[in-house]
């Protein structure tokens, strides 16, 4: 009886010893049945930082799956989240699709191919050269002997800019390449330390509407040939037209280029099921992506499967098949 009475308390006791068992956390893993995931973004104050807290918001708060926790990690951007989602570091990521495709193609500074994969095509980035009315910049190839405002450093805008240049017929030794964030190289318009700046990102960007209200801003046009060249070489780069009116000082429609678009992305290596179920969430809960950011306007049957360059990971692409979205090859 005595036995029979410690073996029932032993029982009675493991599931309180279980609880108080230590659980790590970590990019994947999991604390008892939950699992602890990160979505890399961008520095706060740039539209990766609030798109990457708003996804989380969206796959915490309507998946069916109970069983994990995402949290958006701001990082230094593309090139970073690119890095940290092959060293295990990240389970998803925001990045520019141009950059991406470098990365995945061991292009430009990358060096061997790092395996990423997309999940869900985004928001078009738009950019384009701004100069001040009276400077007398006109075209692309008149930058040439300026200084000109390309960047933040390390942001990895010289791998959608560098094809840009090429195509126009310069490179960047054609001219002094300036680095600083998009709300300084405004500046640097208005006070003269700069003739031109490359500013860019989701419509309308928010440096181009500072730039324009606060000076007169010639929109520098880009050559046709040159973005028909573009367009057949690179999948990242696609034609747009800015409608009239977007900005202050705009003279009819501009001709422009989305460089690539804002995607999401993921390890080749991530689980099938994990990628399949957090692509379901995010198509299916489109409202409530746009009640936190403007970025589910583009979670559409048209752009979410999008072809940018870089191979879908094949948990997203098992979810477009299903409902009937994924682009045939032509």
């Amino acid at each position: 009886m005595i036995g029979r009475r410690i073996l029932v308390s032993l029982a009675a006791a493991l599931p309180l010893l279980a609880s108080c068992a230590p659980a790590e956390q970590g990019a994947g893993e999991s604390s008892g049945t939950r699992r602890f995931l990160s979505i890399g973004t961008a520095p706060p104050g740039g539209a990766f930082f609030v798109v990457g807290g708003a996804l989380a918001e969206v796959l915490n708060a309507y998946s069916d799956n109970d069983d994990w926790r995402f949290t958006a990690e701001a990082t230094k951007g593309s090139k970073e989240n690119l890095r940290r989602l092959i060293a295990g570091d990240l389970d998803l990521a925001i990045s520019n699709a141009a950059i991406t495709y470098f990365a995945v193609h061991g292009g430009a500074d990358w060096g061997a191919p790092l395996d990423v994969r997309a999940v869900m095509t985004l928001a078009p980035n738009v950019a384009m050269f701004l100069t001040p009315a009276d400077s007398g910049i006109r075209t692309v190839g008149d930058l040439a002997g300026e200084r000109v405002v390309i960047g933040p450093a390390g942001a990895g805008f010289e791998d959608f800019l560098g094809p840009i240049l090429e195509a126009h017929g310069l490179g960047f030794d054609d001219f002094t390449p300036l680095n600083a964030i998009q709300s300084a190289a405004v500046d640097m318009l208005a006070d003269g330390s700069a003739v031109a700046a490359f500013l860019g990102g989701v419509i309308p960007t928010a440096s181009v509407t500072q730039a324009t209200t606060s000076q007169d801003i010639f929109f520098i046009p880009y050559d046709e040939d040159a973005m028909e060249r573009l367009t057949e070489e690179y999948r990242f780069f696609r034609r747009i037209t800015v409608p009239d009116g977007t900005y202050r000082g705009m003279e009819g429609d501009y001709s422009g280029l989305v460089v690539g678009a804002m995607h999401l992305v993921t390890a080749a290596s991530v689980d099938e099921e994990l990628i399949y179920e957090v692509t379901r969430t995010l198509y299916e809960s489109q409202e409530q992506v746009i009640e936190r950011h403007g970025v589910g306007r583009s979670i559409t049957a048209e752009n979410a499967p999008r072809d940018t360059g870089t191979p879908f990971h094949p948990g997203a692409e098992r979810y477009y098949r299903e409902i009937g979205i994924w682009p045939e090859a032509e």
